[in-house]
């Protein structure tokens, strides 16, 4: 989903967007610049060190593609090797990611995102509740078998709020203007719209992790 085009309203339908794109990775020689993935012309200077790849998504937990693209993710990076650091970014491009973003740092901080974090999935393209207003995103916490009080003091925390300031940093360095995006050693980026595809995003991902282990 692209930027002009986050709005709760369209929850109800367009999930499969990316998805639906022809292939686009070319069958022979890798993925293509420009088409498949976008080479910053600026390379992000916040990366994280230690010697491995940083791979981050950027994604936001009202997009339906996101929902779609969760599952295969994960298993994704259940298998990634010891040199590949990933790493979740939630978008702030309104509002509404903005509050999003916070259920999503306030998860990481208060140590139930591993918990929860489908379950925020689940509650919005499932249950179609929007979790715009801290009550209900608090009262959602509880029934879904959180600590609300934990989840509450870092949701209105100075930490989260410096967290959702540094994703929007991110992202805006990577120049994201949709998602779901994978980011790779802060000099590419690509996107199932990109790949023409959730599958194909993933090998254009892992022909870019090489790259940057090369480099």
């Amino acid at each position: 989903m692209k930027r002009r085009d986050f709005t709760l309203a369209a929850l109800g339908g367009g999930g499969l967007l990316a998805a639906s794109l022809p292939g686009v990775v070319a069958a022979q020689g890798g993925p293509v610049e420009g088409r498949d993935f976008v080479k910053l012309n600026q390379p992000v200077t916040a990366v994280p060190g230690g010697g491995k790849v940083d791979v981050v998504e950027f994604f936001w937990y009202g997009c339906p593609s996101c929902n779609t693209f969760e599952p295969m993710l994960d298993g994704w990076i259940k298998k990634l090797p010891a040199d590949v650091a990933f790493r979740r970014a939630h978008v702030s491009f309104t509002a509404q990611h903005e509050t999003h973003a916070k259920i999503f740092y306030a998860l990481e901080a208060s140590g139930q995102f591993d918990a929860l974090h489908r379950k925020v999935f689940a509650e919005i393209h499932q249950q179609r509740k929007r979790l715009d207003k801290e009550s209900d995103i608090v009262a959602f916490v509880a029934a879904a078998g959180g600590d609300a009080a934990k989840f509450g003091e870092a949701f209105n925390s100075f930490g989260v709020a410096t967290k959702v300031r540094q994703g929007k940093q991110l992202s805006d360095a990577y120049k994201i203007d949709g998602v779901p995006a994978i980011g790779v050693a802060g000099r590419w980026f690509t996107s199932p719209s990109m790949a023409g595809g959730y599958d194909k995003v993933l090998l254009v991902t892992e022909s870019l992790i090489q790259r940057a282990r090369k480099s």
